[in-house]
């Protein structure tokens, strides 16, 4: 793996929120697997228990079940950390346009109420999520930080206000902040149910199941899918990094583009189905297109995803069939 080497100095101890979801589980288990400490933190609303139950006997791991929303909650969760890697936020464009004060509260004020207690608290460095979404309508490709367009959806703006308190709290205050950029991540442990999944884990499900899948607009869009292993990279990287680095969003992708409906196509294959899928409408708030320029993430952090689209897409395949 690409992080596989990393070395941070002895006992440090690395809080991970939003811990018994998709990206925070798969943190969790790569850091302990390091063998530095993890304290996790989520309230299971969209996180799993089952997610983390694997890691409670490990004597490196210790749980805290609370909500970001609560200041005194993040306090508590920060005392005694070097290095905060907070994912915890409610994800999907479409939901956000239903429940934009919810995703106010959570993604905006949950966040905040994270910086300031790592702030007050002495940590290093602390690093979270932001999403490819903040660059909005802005056309050009590949996508490059800077080169932000309007964005569409409340969960875009709740991604790009992080971002700017990003920023204030590195020339405010001195915390190094580092703002990553996923581009649609995908892997072990990515919720396949519900309204609101993630599209790839949505079709495996589906074609496992026989059952017709519906895309959403023509399937000519594209993706810059990015495995869960590049993403864990990314994060630890970024707890490396440099103070000089830091107040920064990075693209934290593969670099590629796959198209929806040459994606379904290989599901497929992969699978050994022969279903053929509805095409249903676009979806209010979706960017047709997205492909990440990699190059910031790569020279300032040291980023180098070892992980193609194509590599990820076995592994994960794999993963849904032993736990579907």
């Amino acid at each position: 793996m690409g992080y596989d080497n990393l070395k941070f100095p002895e006992g440090s101890t690395f809080l991970v929120t939003g811990s018994a979801g998709f990206i925070g589980s798969n943190l969790v288990e790569a850091i302990l697997k390091l063998g530095y400490k993890v304290r996790g933190l989520d309230n299971f609303s969209t996180g799993k228990k089952e997610n983390v139950e694997e890691f409670l006997n490990n004597p490196n791991y210790d749980f805290l079940e609370g909500d970001i929303r609560d200041i005194d909650t993040c306090f508590k969760a920060c005392e005694g950390i070097d290095y905060v890697l907070n994912q915890a936020a409610w994800g999907s464009v479409p939901r956000s346009i239903e429940m934009p004060l919810f995703y106010e509260e959570v993604n905006i004020k949950g966040t905040l109420n994270m910086m300031e207690a790592a702030r007050q608290t002495g940590v290093k460095k602390f690093v979270y999520a932001s999403s490819s979404s903040v660059y909005g309508d802005e056309p050009n490709l590949p996508k490059m930080e800077g080169r932000e367009g309007n964005v569409l959806s409340p969960y875009a703006l709740t991604k790009s206000v992080n971002e700017e308190y990003g920023k204030l709290y590195k020339k405010l205050y001195g915390l190094d902040t580092y703002g990553m950029r996923y581009f649609n991540v995908f892997g072990r442990r990515q919720d396949p149910n519900g309204a609101y999944a993630a599209v790839i884990p949505k079709l495996i499900k589906q074609l496992l199941n026989d059952e017709v899948p519906t895309i959403n607009g023509d399937g000519q869009q594209s993706r810059d899918f990015t495995y869960i292993e590049n993403v864990i990279e990314a994060n630890l990287k970024a707890c490396m990094a440099s103070h000089e680095a830091a107040g920064h969003a990075f693209n934290i992708a593969y670099g590629g583009r796959e198209f929806l409906i040459d994606i379904y196509m290989k599901l497929m294959n992969a699978l050994e189905k022969d279903i053929q899928p509805i095409f249903g409408p676009d979806r209010i708030g979706d960017i047709k297109h997205s492909n990440a320029d990699i190059t910031k993430a790569k020279d300032l952090l040291g980023y180098n995803p070892e992980w193609s689209f194509e590599q990820g897409i076995v592994e994960a395949i794999e993963w849904y069939k032993e736990n579907l």
